[in-house]
């Protein structure tokens, strides 16, 4: 859920200026769990980029206390999202962890890295949304360490029915800064694809699993 079509607007605008969301409808990425796609995001890169990063960290702070207040801590998701959590963490002056896709191999063996006692409030942040399942994963890995999980903040999610479902399961609130209509709006407005391609985004969308090229 967007909270801030404003937001949702210059976040898109963003993400396409550094390439960090690629759009290639003639050439589709294929993603880890074999999906193809004419749109690949990857939110890391806006860490390379000052201005960018300092607009997303202090946007997610923002939205993190106006819906939860202060929480005690927040909590990133490994890998994507330790960097711009740990920012958040900094601009709301909270300690920061992070969660593993599964537990260390050796040592602790620790899924939760860093400083967590039972019962306290985490915010969880996410860089990208698709299914929601490794986001759940570390939400699973924060309920199990005794935390008190108010909800998840994103950069980016593509909307997808299969998310939604997932999160309304787990009854967990998910806001994103932007989603794939307003990225789409966005590529429109720019002129970034031509109208044959944004053709083909919308049709992917109705049906990502099953789409071919």
């Amino acid at each position: 859920m967007v909270l801030d079509k404003n937001t949702a607007k210059k976040t898109a605008e963003l993400l396409l200026q550094i390439n960090a969301i690629k759009l290639k409808p003639e050439n589709p990425f294929t993603w880890a769990s074999g999906w193809k796609s004419p749109i690949y995001c990857d939110n890391r890169i806006l860490l390379s980029y000052p201005a960018i990063r300092n607009f997303v960290k202090e946007e997610i702070a923002k939205q993190v206390e106006s819906l939860y207040g202060k929480p005690d801590v927040i909590a990133g998701v490994a890998t994507g999202a330790i960097g711009i959590g740990a920012l958040v963490a900094d601009v709301l002056g909270l300690p920061f962890i992070y969660v593993r896709p599964e537990p260390k191999k050796h040592g602790r063996q620790n899924q939760v890295e860093g400083k967590l006692e039972a019962n306290q409030t985490v915010v969880v942040i996410e860089d990208l949304i698709s299914t929601g399942k490794s986001s759940l994963n570390a939400v699973d890995a924060l309920l199990e360490s005794g935390a008190n999980v108010k909800g998840m903040l994103a950069i980016f999610t593509y909307g997808f029915d299969v998310a939604e479902d997932n999160f309304k399961s787990k009854e967990l609130d998910l806001h994103t800064l932007s989603d794939y209509e307003h990225l789409i709006q966005q590529a429109s407005e720019t002129h970034f694809v031509k109208e044959e391609q944004l053709n083909t985004l919308r049709e992917w969308r109705t049906n990502p699993s099953q789409w071919q090229n």
